[in-house]
């Protein structure tokens, strides 16, 4: 955890939990309204309603903020849902990132991250939450006697062909686009 973000966390409830919402909710308007190379810590400060000092406070600088606002929009706490069955599984976690990345916040998320290149650690954490919901889904395959792909399978084959045709505007990229990345994943081709 950075500094920034143990300071952020150490003052979870009340009026820093409105300011830190009111400022995630500002940054994220402007990324989608601008794009996240032109928007600055005043422009978040002013939509948010806050006194850009607080911002700098908290985060330092603007790339910290982007960089922060991206990583908890691209990489929720969730957890998937179990189906009992491993191919449904996916395709509902599968689902639910692409109705996530495609949205226009999760989108500029996205493209926040990537326009990171100095913020790899937020890349990678990103990384490994998704990871992580893989490794939940296929441990459960595992325990119904499922056989499975490797959690760098589903990654490579589900996860980054849908952010490619999101990023590149690849069309179709709906729900029978992921049924198919999983079915192809599964059968092996």
């Amino acid at each position: 955890m950075t500094p920034a973000e143990q300071r952020t966390a150490s003052r979870p409830g009340g009026r820093s939990a409105r300011v830190l919402a009111a400022v995630q909710q500002a940054a994220t308007e402007l990324i989608c309204e601008r794009g996240p190379e032109n928007v600055s810590i005043p422009a978040i400060a002013t939509r948010a309603g806050v006194n850009p000092t607080s911002i700098y406070r908290r985060w330092g600088d603007v790339h910290q903020l982007l960089a922060s606002v991206a990583e908890t929009r691209l990489a929720p706490e969730s957890v998937p849902q179990d189906t009992g069955n491993l191919r449904e599984d996916l395709v509902l976690w599968a689902e639910e990132l692409l109705d996530h990345i495609s949205s226009p916040e999760g989108y500029a998320s996205l493209r926040t991250v990537i326009n990171a290149t100095a913020e790899g650690e937020v890349r990678d954490r990103c990384l490994r939450k998704r990871a992580d919901q893989v490794d939940l889904i296929l441990e459960r395959a595992r325990v119904r006697g499922e056989g499975r792909p490797t959690t760098g399978q589903v990654m490579d084959h589900v996860l980054a062909p849908l952010h490619f045709r999101v990023l590149f505007g690849v069309e179709p990229t709906d729900a029978a686009c992921v049924r198919g990345l999983v079915d192809e994943l599964l059968s092996g081709r």
